[in-house]
């Protein structure tokens, strides 16, 4: 998705914050595991590491049960009420609209939250890496489509995950010789058109569409199932209206195009389109078959200031502890730098450069991310007198979740701000 900066804008108000919680923490036995090296041949010992503790408690306690405060920082938190609410939101939005869902599952790569969304009914999910095709087919996912213009070095991974799982995995391609390579695959294609965001995908009014089409068409043991478009520059939009206008560009450039292979003779099955600011603002999708948002799982502070969502809506973010406030200073550091939140720079043609907004403190900017650190900012020094001790913990709601999720190995699930459960973050290309 497309991320450009701009002019300034009040930040939102997002929901308050809580008090701090301070404990020490130590590794024990439990947590260590060999490590080989290669070297036991040579008479050297195997090294030990500790696992990775973002999901555990003091005293080493599980995460589950406790409040979200008490766990070890920095961690990621998924918002259940507000996840569930987003999930149903857009499932009755398609059904409104006449679309069935495809929700893209690279925002959250997750397979609890994946079967979420098709419990309510979405008829299968959009993923972007080999890891997240292979890890929701053998969850069970009998239906992907792996929407990243596929290298024909990856043809026979596919075809191999397919066959082993039975799952139906549709490969995205715009490319002529691509579309050559995968005859005899037995895959369904789909063919990837630019509709306005110009980073990949055939260009409708050409003839090089048309003959990628002709290709595919021909259905020399592959399925073309259709025709495929990411609106990525609704993200660019600064409201409702302007994303709604990107929703029927998309939609009428789809359609004609779809219109036009027909009359050469080109079976067209399947329209899909897809992008969060567009299927959140699209007033009509005559002709289109399907939609694959993705972020409106989780949303994030770019979709809040581009008027997506509320701040209730977003349902992750990171929690942190102050690591560093020093008397008289106007800034404070937090334990989540960039490989947490990323370097997403936010949307700044519609709000203040900012690398995230602390939760229930709109007064207070993520102004800068180094690798671990993140430095909070204040106008004053008097803004922060008595608060933002160290120790204390506060959440972060990341500019792009997409990007954030992907820092980290697990969620933890929150609801009424307790541990109920974790989730696996399926990393990897």
């Amino acid at each position: 998705m497309g991320r450009d900066a701009g002019t300034p804008h009040a930040p939102p108000a997002l929901a308050p914050g809580a008090a701090a919680h301070r404990r020490s923490v130590d590794v024990g036995r439990a947590d260590l595991r060999p490590l080989p090296t290669g070297l036991e041949r040579h008479g050297c010992r195997q090294l030990h590491l500790g696992r990775p503790r973002a999901a555990r408690g003091p005293g080493d306690r599980p995460a589950k049960g406790l409040t979200m405060y008490d766990i070890e920082t920095p961690a990621l938190l998924l918002h259940l009420d507000a996840v569930e609410r987003n999930v149903k939101h857009m499932a009755d939005r398609a059904r409104r609209l006449g679309v069935t869902l495809r929700p893209h599952a690279k925002t959250h790569k997750c397979v609890q939250v994946g079967r979420l969304q098709l419990e309510h009914g979405a008829r299968g999910l959009t993923v972007a890496t080999t890891v997240e095709a292979e890890v929701f087919a053998r969850a069970g996912v009998r239906d992907l489509t792996w929407a990243f213009p596929i290298d024909p070095d990856h043809i026979a991974h596919v075809r191999r995950v397919a066959l082993e799982t039975g799952a139906t995995l549709r490969v995205v391609v715009d490319d002529l010789a691509t579309a050559r390579a995968l005859a005899g695959s037995g895959l369904h294609v789909w063919l990837k058109v630019d509709c306005g965001y110009h980073r990949a995908g055939v260009d409708p009014s050409g003839s090089y569409a048309l003959a990628v089409a002709r290709e595919l068409g021909r259905e020399q043991e592959l399925t073309f199932d259709g025709i495929l478009s990411h609106s990525g520059h609704a993200y660019r939009t600064k409201n409702q209206r302007e994303a709604a206008q990107v929703a029927e560009q998309e939609r009428s450039v789809m359609v004609a195009f779809a219109e036009r292979l027909r009359q050469e003779g080109i079976p067209v099955r399947e329209v899909s389109v897809g992008s969060t600011p567009a299927m959140a603002a699209a007033e009509q999708l005559d002709g289109v078959t399907e939609a694959r948002p993705g972020n409106y799982v989780f949303y994030d502070r770019t979709m809040v200031l581009i008027g997506c969502c509320t701040p209730e809506d977003v349902g992750v973010s990171v929690l942190a502890s102050v690591v560093s406030h020093q008397p008289g200073a106007a800034h404070f550091i937090v334990n989540a730098g960039a490989l947490e939140l990323s370097k997403d720079a936010g949307p700044g043609h519609v709000g203040p450069a900012a690398m995230g907004a602390v939760r229930g403190a709109p007064e207070l900017t993520v102004a800068t991310l180094s690798q671990e650190h993140g430095l909070i900012r204040a106008e004053s020094a008097a803004v922060l007198d008595g608060r933002f001790n160290v120790g204390e913990r506060l959440e972060i709601i990341p500019n792009h979740s997409c990007l954030a999720v992907a820092q980290f190995d697990e969620y933890q699930v929150v609801r009424d701000k307790r541990v109920v459960d974790r989730w696996k973050v399926e990393r990897g290309r």
